[in-house]
């Protein structure tokens, strides 16, 4: 399942450059993540850099991009080219 930014972002700019797949992009009023990009950061860490490093805990699961472990390391390997 792709991680979402909910509205509660501050806008700190922390997640942004812990982001493996260059899936968070500042948006219009709030950082935003790119569920085709995420991979929750399987195949490069145990757990998601952005929702480890967020000062609010603003970075949940996305309930409209839901993806098992194996569908996350299958795009993770087409976007690194492993697949």
């Amino acid at each position: 399942m792709a991680l979402m930014i909910t509205d509660e972002c501050i806008n700190c700019d922390v997640c942004e450059p812990v982001c493996p797949n260059d899936a968070i992009f500042e948006g219009e009023e709030i950082y935003e993540i790119k569920p085709d990009l995420c991979t929750e950061c399987v195949g490069h860490f145990d757990e998601p850099q952005c929702v480890q490093i967020c000062p609010i805990d603003c970075i949940p699961k996305d309930p409209n991009h839901k993806e098992s472990e194996g569908d996350l390391l299958a795009k993770y390997r087409q976007i690194v080219g492993k697949g």
